[in-house]
């Protein structure tokens, strides 16, 4: 791959260290919790130890104040080593900006500080049963009775849901106004009438603990409002860019380092009385991934560069992550096939990875939508 530039000696420090903690605390364990169906919740108070999660946030508020990279840092180290159940992107890059960029001084101080420990565990609930990515159909709804909203309704495939202390519902205040009737609400695990329903079984990513999340008259502080009323999808639709851009980083560096670890395989594996790197078949496919993941290295980087100057918007974020989806599925099904039989075993991390990988396409918006959307801003 070509050299990066992206990143300067201060952040390669910061991966260094975010690796050895990895290598320690979580890839001996991982197995583990793929059983488990969740992460030890001691090992999100570790990572808050090592500055690892919610970095942005300021010093104030018990962060470093620390850009974007050191976030994409902590990504692509969780996707280099195949850390699926750890939530952490969801948390520091998804959910907590939120807290940041639309939070009151009293709801800062109150969970920012939490956030960036390991204390408080974020999530964001968004899909409903009968709504993924069309955000407007959302039904859920918080009905202002004096102080309190009463809030009804259920999430669906909610990551971080059995651990969450603290989650960013999408309702609706307004249920006839539409998109301009959206709200976020900022509600406590252990509030009555919100539960938690089992830990969802899923085809990959074992070690995320995945939720449906009920919420029957809870009756919510109206100082939990973030932001103000009617404007969550407006809201949504500004943090969007930057969670798919988190997707894409990860997609890019996990597809590049299971195809190393195939070129290694392909280099010891024989077949016919000769490696299977010598035949020509495996040469070319490579040399295609090669290629592509260092096309695709190159506009995520720029991607990247574009978001630290504010200048990622949503058709290029959705870009990012309709090409690189796409790519990870495309390379990690070539580099299976490339380890025979052996590719399908669970012990494998290549068969691991792919099944991981199949949801990439589906969250953070579907690719469908994500077409959607470049081709409306191609149309223009």
């Amino acid at each position: 791959m070509i050299a990066r530039t992206v990143f300067e000696p201060e952040h390669e420090l910061f991966r260094e260290s975010v690796s050895r903690l990895f290598e320690a605390e979580a890839v001996p364990y991982h197995a583990q919790w793929e059983k488990d169906g969740q992460v030890d919740r001691a090992m999100w108070n570790k990572a808050g130890e090592q500055g690892l999660l919610a970095p942005m946030v300021t010093e104030e508020y018990g962060g470093f104040g620390a850009d974007f990279r050191y976030n994409t840092v902590v990504a692509e180290e969780v996707s280099r080593m195949g850390l699926t159940g750890l939530g952490f992107s969801l948390h520091s890059d998804i959910a907590v900006p939120y807290i940041i960029n639309y939070g009151t001084e009293a709801q800062k101080q109150k969970y920012l500080p939490g956030c960036v420990s390991g204390d408080i565990i974020t999530a964001i609930a968004m899909t409903e049963p009968g709504a993924g990515s069309d955000l407007q159909a959302v039904a859920t709804t918080a009905v202002l009775d004096g102080d309190h909203y009463i809030l009804n309704g259920s999430k669906t495939f909610i990551t971080n849901g059995q651990l969450s202390d603290l989650v960013i519902v999408v309702c609706k205040t307004d249920p006839d106004a539409g998109a301009k009737g959206t709200s976020l609400l900022l509600v406590e695990a252990g509030t009555e009438g919100f539960s938690k329903g089992n830990n969802l079984e899923k085809l990959g990513m074992k070690a995320q603990d995945t939720s449906e999340l009920f919420f029957n008259d809870a009756r919510i502080p109206k100082e939990n409002l973030l932001g103000e009323e009617g404007m969550g999808f407006i809201y949504l639709m500004e943090e969007l860019p930057q969670e798919r851009l988190s997707v894409a980083v990860g997609a890019i560096m996990n597809a590049e380092s299971i195809l190393s670890q195939t070129i290694e395989y392909v280099k010891e594996r024989k077949a016919f009385g000769k490696p299977i790197a010598a035949f020509q078949n495996t040469q070319f496919k490579l040399a295609e991934m090669h290629t592509d993941l260092t096309v695709a290295r190159v506009f995520i980087d720029k991607c990247l560069e574009l978001h630290l100057n504010k200048e990622l918007d949503g058709p290029t974020a959705a870009q990012a992550k309709l090409m690189s989806t796409d790519l990870q599925c495309s390379v990690l099904d070539e580099c299976l096939q490339l380890h025979g039989g052996y590719g399908f075993m669970w012990e494998y991390p290549v068969a691991r990875a792919f099944a991981d990988a199949r949801v990439q396409r589906i969250y953070a918006g579907t690719n469908e939508v994500m077409k959607v959307i470049i081709g409306r801003e191609i149309l223009k």
